[in-house]
């Protein structure tokens, strides 16, 4: 008799515990885990975003901040994917802006600064005083949009140059075929812009002032990012995954990103 109750016991016992795991399974399933945890993650991401957004004093220097967090979005994919140096430099090409503000943007992450706010050229087929037309084409004179790394530095026609190779395949991938490089120009200049009402343009390189050509190209070789922006076109990239930014910026910084 005392087995049979022993036996009763134990059964229920095993009934009672398989109903609260039941019952927990249902209250919290699996998605519903997965989902709180990529929200609070997201809002995480968010916040660190804002942060170094504010930090670094861009939106005083012109820059919006979604521009800027598609810029970073990118930075940490690409850091994650292996394909940058150990360096912090992040350069946002904001073809939101006229060529007459200085919208080329060069960002030291880690030291939340700007290093340089300065003018850069769009294509000549792209626009006149605002770029609107892009192209992945070889000979279209036209700006390639999208995430570029930085590779190797030579001399050309237009002086020392930086080449880049476009890491978004139907956009810019074709930068090295088309010979979009960083070089200098004379047409970015206060009097092209006081004569024409515009910066001069090129190619489809980012070209920049003589001036500031070595300092600009110098600060940004070895792998870094160079992103060209303009948020009305429709641009697609798989480095704009913000998860896969945000578990890599928690894995660099810690738990808790500053």
């Amino acid at each position: 008799m005392r087995k049979y109750i022993l036996g009763i016991a134990g059964l229920l016992s095993i009934a009672f515990y398989l109903t609260i795991t039941s019952f927990k399974s249902i209250v919290n399933p699996p998605q519903v885990i997965q989902a709180t945890v990529e929200n609070t993650l997201d809002s995480a991401y968010n916040k660190h975003v804002n942060t170094l957004y504010l930090a670094t004093h861009l939106k005083e220097a012109g820059l919006s901040l979604p521009v800027f967090e598609k810029a970073l979005t990118g930075f940490y994919n690409l850091k994650k994917s292996g394909q940058l140096s150990t360096k912090s430099i992040l350069t946002i090409a904001d073809f939101d802006q006229s060529s007459t503000k200085k919208r080329l943007y060069i960002i030291d992450i880690d030291k939340k600064e700007i290093l340089l706010n300065t003018w850069v050229a769009h294509g000549q087929r792209s626009g006149d005083d605002e770029a609107i037309n892009f192209s992945n084409i070889n000979d279209s004179y036209t700006s390639s949009l999208g995430f570029y790394v930085t590779g190797e530095i030579y001399r050309g026609s237009h002086g020392k140059s930086l080449k880049l190779d476009g890491m978004d395949y139907g956009f810019n991938d074709n930068a090295r075929s088309r010979s979009i490089v960083v070089h200098g120009a004379p047409y970015v200049s206060t009097g092209t812009i006081n004569a024409l009402g515009r910066l001069g343009r090129s190619q489809g390189c980012p070209a920049v002032a003589p001036e500031v050509t070595d300092q600009v190209i110098n600060t940004i070789e070895d792998k870094t990012v160079l992103f060209i922006n303009k948020s009305t076109e429709k641009y697609t990239s798989k480095y704009l995954n913000e998860v896969l930014a945000a578990n890599f910026a928690v894995d660099s910084m810690g738990t808790h990103m500053d």
